[in-house]
C-alpha cells in the first residue's frame, strides 16, 4: 500500500470508510473529523470472513505504533489464552448469547 493511496483515502475517502489491505483481517479505517481534531486514518484489525470481509461491526482500532507494541504485549501473555479456553469452557455454546456483567478483577 503506497503512501499516496493512504493520502488519497484520507483526503477524499468516505469517513468511517474501510479500505483492504494485502494482510487478511487488517484494514486501514478513515476517522471523522472530532472537536479540534482533523479526520485521520488508523488500522482496523477484523476477523475476515471467506471472501476476505470483515465478520464484525468494528475491530481493535489502533492509531499509533506505541499502542501496536502495546497490544502485542497483552496478546501475546500467555495468561490470556488461558483466560480465553477458561471462558471458552464456562459460556454457553453459540454466538450472541448475553451474560451479566460481573465485577472485578480476575487473577490469572
Amino acid at each position: 500500500m503506497s503512501e499516496e493511496k493512504l493520502r488519497e483515502f484520507l483526503a477524499k475517502g468516505a469517513d468511517w470508510g474501510r479500505m483492504k489491505t494485502s494482510i487478511p483481517g487488517v484494514f486501514v479505517l478513515k476517522l471523522p473529523a472530532y472537536k479540534s481534531s482533523p479526520s485521520r486514518l488508523t488500522v482496523e484489525i477484523n476477523p475476515v470472513d471467506g471472501f476476505g470481509n470483515p465478520t464484525k461491526r468494528r475491530g481493535l482500532l489502533i492509531r499509533t505504533d506505541a499502542e501496536l507494541e502495546e497490544f502485542r504485549k497483552i496478546v501475546g501473555d500467555d495468561r490470556l489464552s488461558k483466560l480465553q479456553r477458561l471462558m471458552d469452557s464456562i459460556n454457553p455454546k453459540g454466538e450472541g448469547t448475553r451474560r451479566d456483567r460481573g465485577e472485578g478483577i480476575i487473577e490469572l
